[in-house]
């Protein structure tokens, strides 16, 4: 795979400076069709615009890019199945740091994935969590780490910011022209002015062909990733079909996904902006039905000779790997599928579904009868009853205040005033408990009242809401 990784980094130099070259051009010529001595003013302005935005992309771009598509970072106890894949795909890829893992809230099944092997950030999709079995979201996870492994994550935003950077230039040249009509006066105000109206014709036709022209570069070079990150995740994965099993349910329903920022679609699993993919030239990813018949062609071996032997039966042509990597590749043995007992499609929603509330600031409360009671933010009593078995249950002021909402806080210092004596209790030896952190922990006061740490709390003193008595809160 280094020698397909090696040549996609020679492409991606060769596409750069063609993109670069495209850029500065474009820049000249606007600056020439305004002014016949301001060429080289226009191409430094033009190769400025692009390192601002490259800056950015470097500094922040990731941020950006996820924050683009609201996704929120989760942690490992929202839900443990799939950091433990991500972990076991960091691990099968060699990553040098396991990549920070985000929720979208998108009932569509995707994923993306965004930065450098030591920065890198995976995105997934509720709706992913939803339908996907374990090995098929393995399959998907894999994919995407392949393309961290292969860079392709840091080519697609370099090369998105040069994008990026010659529609800017050209948009904002066309919209000048349209709106203060700079070719007409200039032509009436000239006689003999027909070498300055060629100049700005020649400028007009580059800024509507340059940014076509730099998205077909862009997408040419994408589609070939796509087939090298499947190689990927089936060496990984040492499971091609549950990787093409994805495909099919991601194919079949990404049409449905909201909000889609056009910068960040071609870095989707399946671009959701065109979920059946194709051929044609502006397509970001290859026809998702030829992907999912290469993986489906692997017999009995996941590695890269067999991903190349079932891409050359399926596609015909030229190969996808060079020979060295052929040559040095080792067998890779199928695996049976999991053999774990698979949760129901309603346990899947369910359990994505509580993500999402979580991160929303719901408190979820377990009742002494099993029912687990959530609790929206905008609560503001000190208490619930359970629905089946009728107990009052408190609602713990350390739980509202990991919840983090000003409705919550407040009514947690409200009740907390309210169940506080009149008087200030006589000083009294402080009570000591054991807190285990990142785990929720009850003790009962002295007084009778059941006390609640949650995961975060991290304070060293505290006080009984009942009777005031001081409790030291020791780690361990």
């Amino acid at each position: 795979m280094w020698e397909a990784i090696r040549a996609n980094k020679r492409r991606s130099v060769f596409l750069i400076t063609g993109l670069a070259v495209l850029l500065i051009g474009l820049g000249y010529a606007i600056a020439l069709a305004i002014d016949p001595q301001a060429g080289p003013i226009g191409a430094v302005v033009a190769f400025f615009v692009w390192l601002v935005l490259w800056l950015t992309a470097m500094m922040s771009g990731r941020q950006v890019l996820l924050g683009s598509m609201h996704a929120r970072e989760i942690q490992h106890d929202d839900y443990p199945v799939l950091f433990n894949v991500v972990e076991e795909m960091t691990i099968a890829a060699g990553l040098p740091k396991m990549p920070k893992v985000y929720i979208i809230d998108s009932d569509a099944p995707n994923a993306f994935a965004v930065g450098s092997e030591d920065n890198a950030a995976v995105a997934v999709t509720s709706g992913l969590l939803i339908r996907l079995t374990r090995d098929e979201l393995q399959g998907v996870i894999a994919h995407e780490i392949g393309h961290v492994r292969n860079h392709d994550t840091r080519f697609m935003t370099l090369a998105g910011v040069m994008v990026a950077a010659i529609v800017l230039v050209a948009d904002v040249f066309l919209r000048g022209m349209f709106y203060s009509g700079r070719g007409s006066r200039r032509s009436r105000g000239k006689g003999g002015g027909g070498g300055a109206i060629v100049l700005i014709l020649v400028a007009i036709v580059l800024a509507i062909l340059a940014p076509l022209v730099a998205q077909l570069l862009y997408f040419a070079c994408s589609r070939r990733r796509e087939y090298l990150a499947d190689a990927s995740a089936a060496s990984f994965t040492r499971y091609p079909a549950g990787l093409a099993s994805a495909l099919d349910k991601i194919s079949g329903a990404s049409g449905k996904m909201k909000r889609v920022n056009r910068a960040v679609a071609p870095m989707f699993t399946v671009n959701p902006l065109n979920a059946l993919g194709g051929n044609g030239l502006f397509s970001t990813h290859p026809p998702t039905k030829e992907r999912v018949r290469v993986l489906r062609s692997m017999a009995g071996n996941a590695g890269y000779a067999e991903y190349e032997a079932a891409y050359e039966n399926v596609l015909g042509g030229a190969g996808l790997l060079g020979r060295q990597t052929l040559a040095g590749a080792e067998p890779v043995p199928v695996r049976e599928a999991s053999a774990e007992t698979e949760k129901g499609d309603l346990d899947r929603a369910r359990d994505a579904v509580d993500i999402l509330h979580r991160l929303n600031g719901m408190l979820f409360l377990t009742c002494a009868c099993g029912l687990s009671i959530k609790v929206p933010p905008t609560y503001k009593q000190g208490e619930v009853h359970c629905p089946r078995c009728s107990r009052t249950i408190p609602i713990p002021v350390a739980a509202m205040a990991a919840a983090g909402t000003a409705a919550a806080l407040d009514a947690a210092e409200k009740v907390e005033a309210a169940e506080k004596p009149k008087e200030a209790p006589a000083p009294r030896k402080p009570a000591v408990v054991r807190n285990t952190p990142g785990m929720w922990q009850s003790f009962r006061c002295s007084c009778g009242r059941t006390i609640q740490l949650s995961p975060s709390f991290a304070a060293t003193h505290m006080a009984c809401p009942s009777c005031g008595r001081p409790i030291e809160v020791k780690r361990g």
